[in-house]
């Protein structure tokens, strides 16, 4: 069966709300609300005052976890620091969920690359997720969206290190590559499960760079803003945005999707829908 994914063209964060709410389904308990805090140097991640509505609406913590490279995020007490810079946790309360030690693993016993995930450990405290992912390149992945929040994004340093290396985490930057983006489908299904469907997604494409928000040193965006889209089917609202660059007219359309399709970006959706906690398949609700 395939997907709703509500789509505008208008970018306010109004908009984002409304389409939520077209939505008609509510994330219950306590919510976390996963998205990119942005590395320091980094102009094009978008910020806390164009989410607020949003998190303010459901009544949301940001979650975060260290990353495993070396910046301003890769230990708590600089990550933390940064999210203050940022304005984060002016505006909401923050949480770095793998700030303390031991990680939480989740199984993955269908996992065509890893069968295990390590996440943040503080995961446990929350009942549901909202993903916020600002879509855009990325050097490794190709591009960035709904399923690298879920995989990459919500995994401890460590896992970030584990899903990088295709369960090798000595092997980071040297895995094979199709076995890097099946490990972070592997792993964003883990998340998935874990939440047991209480995950409601939306993507941005604003800003969009071919390089991510984790990059001090990024290009400018190099293609027109397309809009905004929100869907509770983590896959479909990425084929989405996939469709929507291909589908666009903009002279800097080729060299975003030189990113993509060097890098065989697609390859974590089709690795993703093997796995069959979403589907390619949608119907997209444009609303103006």
């Amino acid at each position: 069966m395939s997907a709703k994914v509500y789509f505008s063209r208008t970018i306010t964060p109004e908009k984002v709300l409304e389409l939520y709410q077209m939505l008609n389904k509510e994330l219950p308990g306590k919510v976390a609300v996963k998205l990119h805090s942005g590395e320091k140097g980094n102009q094009n991640f978008l910020g806390p005052e164009f989410w607020k509505p949003m998190i303010d609406y459901v009544g949301g913590t940001v979650v975060e976890c260290n990353t495993a490279y070396e910046g301003e995020r890769n230990e708590t007490k600089k990550h933390v620091k940064l999210m203050a810079a940022h304005g984060w946790s002016r505006h909401f309360p923050v949480d770095i969920l793998d700030a303390e030690g031991p990680d939480l693993e989740l199984a993955i016993p269908n996992g065509k690359v890893i069968q295990k995930n390590y996440v943040g450990k503080n995961i446990e405290n929350y009942d549901s997720m909202l993903v916020l992912s600002h879509f855009k390149g990325h050097p490794m992945g190709g591009y960035g969206g709904a399923l690298k929040q879920l995989s990459i994004g919500v995994a401890s340093s460590f896992g970030k290190a584990y899903i990088h290396g295709a369960g090798v985490p000595e092997n980071i930057w040297t895995a094979d590559h199709d076995s890097f983006l099946e490990s972070m489908a592997d792993a964003a299904g883990s998340v998935s499960d874990y939440f047991k469907g209480k995950l409601i997604y939306v993507n941005v494409m604003k800003n969009m760079s071919v390089d991510c928000d984790c990059c001090a040193i990024a290009e400018d965006p190099c293609i027109a803003d397309i809009g905004i889209l929100v869907s509770d089917d983590p896959i479909a609202i990425d084929q989405a945005c996939i469709d929507l660059v291909y589908a666009c007219t903009d002279p800097g359309r080729p060299h975003l999707l030189e990113r993509i399709e060097s890098r065989n970006g697609v390859h974590t959706i089709e690795a993703a829908a093997a796995l069959e906690y979403g589907s390619r398949e949608y119907q997209l609700v444009e609303v103006e």
